[in-house]
This record gives C-alpha cells, sequence and structure tokens, in this order.
C-alpha cells in the first residue's frame, strides 16, 4: 500500500511539472444548436491548437446529469499550457489567423451563450515563481 500511494505520489510530482497554467473556461451553449454541434467544432478548435503545439492538451467535459454546485454553465473547458508565453503564442496563433485557426475559433465563438461563459486561469501550487 505505501509504495502504491509513493508512486502515485511521484506521478502527481512529474504531473505538476509539465502542467503549470491551466486555462479554465465554463461555458453553455446557445439555444440554436445542439451540445454535440457545440462539442464537435469546439473540438475541432482545441485539436488544431494542440496539432499546431500552441497548447499541451485539453479536456472538455459536461455536469453529468447536471450536477453542479452555484449557478455555473454546463460544459467545462481546460486548456493547459506549459507557461504563459505558450498562452500568449496560442492567442497570438488565433489573432494572426494561422493555418486558418480563425475560421474554427470564430466558429466556437458562435456557438457559446455569451451570458454564461466564464474564464479562469489556474497554476499548480506550489510553482517557483
Amino acid at each position: 500500500m505505501h509504495t502504491v500511494s509513493h508512486k502515485t505520489y511521484i506521478e502527481r510530482e512529474q504531473w505538476r511539472i509539465i502542467l503549470a497554467d491551466i486555462y479554465h473556461i465554463f461555458a453553455d451553449h446557445n439555444s440554436d444548436v445542439t451540445a454535440m454541434e457545440f462539442t464537435t467544432k469546439m473540438r475541432k478548435f482545441l485539436d488544431q491548437m494542440v496539432e499546431m503545439k500552441r497548447m499541451n492538451s485539453y479536456r472538455l467535459t459536461r455536469a453529468k446529469l447536471g450536477f453542479r454546485s452555484m449557478n455555473l454553465p454546463e460544459f467545462h473547458i481546460m486548456m493547459e499550457f506549459d507557461n504563459m508565453q505558450q498562452l500568449d503564442d496560442a492567442m497570438t496563433s488565433v489573432i494572426r489567423n494561422e493555418k486558418n485557426i480563425e475560421e474554427s475559433h470564430v466558429g466556437f465563438n458562435q456557438l457559446v451563450d455569451v451570458e454564461t461563459i466564464q474564464h479562469f486561469l489556474y497554476r499548480d501550487y506550489p510553482d517557483e515563481l
């Protein structure tokens, strides 16, 4: 049992080093689209960002059975970056429309309910700052 706990701890330490900055988005889709259309277009944009190496990885989750506290939107996106520079480079790529990424970004933005979208930036803690 102790060995398993120690191994888990080591894996968490490695994870902490790799995933420094996590950009969170909570959002609902607008009433003109289904949840599947929303997530399909969202994944198209996010997959392209990973392929371009502007982002390490992402997770797209949905509140299970609508279970969530407070008045949080239904969908949660976690975008993982090495550091603030990589996040800035990702935003610059969208602005400059590298590899036509702006097309999928605009497609995603048109699907979001602007009344519910929330953004947060978190870091693993403790860190070296």
